[in-house]
């Protein structure tokens, strides 16, 4: 098996285009037939080899632009982003193809700036202030008013989903309950609680109730901040600082893998991640750190050293990340997001570790591509009006399209979107949110060492 190193992989999973691209490009037809098998599940594959754009629907014939032309979009990102992603030129391909862009300026009335038929956002860092910051919250509700107001508007991506991802406690609920969903013991959910106070005498107690050992991970609650912390001992509980979120610490070769999702698309990509370190309480000083100091690209230090490695380490399997994205997807009604997953050493269980939405894709040369690819499906989808997945409630049968037993029908959808402070009160009120520890998780505890991966 051939290692994934520092490059972005993606899925191609619009197998049924094919039959609308072979009679678009007669003379392109035994390549692609070449290069890919219809009747096969899409497979992880180097941007490279798949150099043939037309694998997703056309977007440049007569009916598409016709379909296209005067459509408006709306979209509102930060200056900052806005540079970071040159997201200009993914403005200027939307115009080439006839569809009207518009720069949102919150600080004026949405109506006068519409009708819109799309709205792309990154309003993450808004939500987050508005919680301390009067405007901050003014903003945020003028949109959610609008959105209200024109229900016929689609919303990449919902704000209401992206509340739950910004919490990393909500996250983690809706990662747990998946997992259950899912049935796959090639999937664990790392045991999580958050701690809203100083830890006090009955704290490791507590936190043992709750299957954490040491090492564990401390995170803030906000998913949009990047500082953490790894305690090793009893003794080191002291320097938590509430409130965060703990982790059990999985040992994953100091290999991280970044999934990032437009749409149907999906990208792997491998990052520096944390070393490995002993099981157990160890005798060391906490580590404080900034994730991005370790899983940057260019990062090396030595706490994503890889010299503990033994052996070749392991890398995703391609229908575990498929069903991940797809069911993250769909319970949630998001497009734009990104995926961080580490693999055990032990086990080859994959763990979900943090989800975020609308992330910067680096290291994904065609995410324009498939931004206006997805864009031209749900303008299409509107335009004949069918219900979708995207921008507005998701249909029972979509959610029941993860084909796991565990079906959500009818309202019971919303139960997907995790309100509220979403913490179970004990005892100690500074300790809450997950009692349990997952079954997988419980089986990842018990089981015996396996040898370590093969190279092949």
């Amino acid at each position: 098996m051939v290692r994934i190193r520092n490059r972005a992989f993606r899925v191609l999973k619009r197998t049924h285009n094919f039959q609308h691209l072979i009679q678009y490009k007669q003379a392109q037809a035994m390549v692609i037939l070449h290069l890919f098998d219809c009747s096969s599940e899409p497979t992880i594959k180097e941007p490279v080899v798949v150099k043939t754009r037309q694998a997703r629907a056309p977007t440049h014939n007569i009916e598409m632009q016709t379909l296209l032309k005067g459509r408006r979009v709306g979209y509102w990102l930060s200056e900052k982003k806005i540079k970071k992603m040159n997201f200009l030129v993914f403005v200027d391909m939307c115009r080439k193809r006839g569809i009207e862009m518009v720069q949102l300026d919150l600080s004026r009335p949405l109506e006068e700036q519409g009708p819109l038929d799309v709205i792309i956002h990154k309003l993450a860092d808004l939500i987050l202030a508005d919680q301390n910051d009067t405007q901050g919250l003014l903003l945020v509700q003028s949109v959610q008013d609008y959105i209200d107001t024109h229900p016929e508007t689609v919303v990449l991506d919902p704000l209401p989903a992206i509340r739950t991802l910004l919490d990393r406690c909500k996250s983690y609920q809706l990662i747990r309950r998946l997992e259950d969903c899912m049935k796959d013991e090639r999937i664990c959910s790392p045991p999580f609680m958050v701690l809203r106070s100083e830890c006090g005498t009955d704290t490791l107690k507590h936190i043992q109730k709750h299957g954490i050992t040491f090492p564990f991970i401390c995170k803030t609650p906000n998913s949009n901040s990047h500082e953490m912390a790894i305690i090793f001992s009893e003794e080191d509980l002291k320097d938590v600082k509430p409130p965060c979120v703990i982790q059990n610490f999985i040992n994953h070769d100091a290999v991280l893998y970044k999934v990032y999702v437009v749409g149907e698309a999906y990208y792997v990509v491998e990052r520096p991640s944390i070393r490995n370190f002993p099981f157990g309480p160890a005798e060391r000083k906490p580590i404080f750190f900034h994730s991005h100091d370790v899983s940057k690209p260019e990062c090396a230090s030595d706490l994503n050293s890889r010299d503990n490695v033994e052996g070749v380490s392991r890398v995703p399997i391609d229908d575990v990340i498929r069903e991940i994205s797809r069911c993250l997807r769909r319970a949630l009604d998001v497009s734009l997001f990104g995926i961080d997953i580490i693999i055990s050493n032990q086990t080859g269980q994959h763990a979900v570790i943090d989800i975020n939405a609308f992330p910067g894709y680096e290291g994904v040369p065609e995410f324009f591509d498939d931004l206006l690819s997805h864009l031209t499906s749900v303008l299409q989808e509107r335009a004949f009006g069918k219900t979708s997945v995207v921008g507005g409630q998701p249909t029972a049968a979509a959610l029941a399209d993860c084909g796991k037993p565990c079906m959500l029908l009818g309202n019971e959808s919303n139960t997907w979107i995790v309100e509220g402070d979403g913490v179970k009160r004990g005892g100690n009120q500074g300790l809450g949110c997950d009692s349990e520890v997952s079954a997988n998780f419980q089986q990842h505890c018990v089981s015996d060492i396996p040898t370590k991966a093969s190279s092949h």
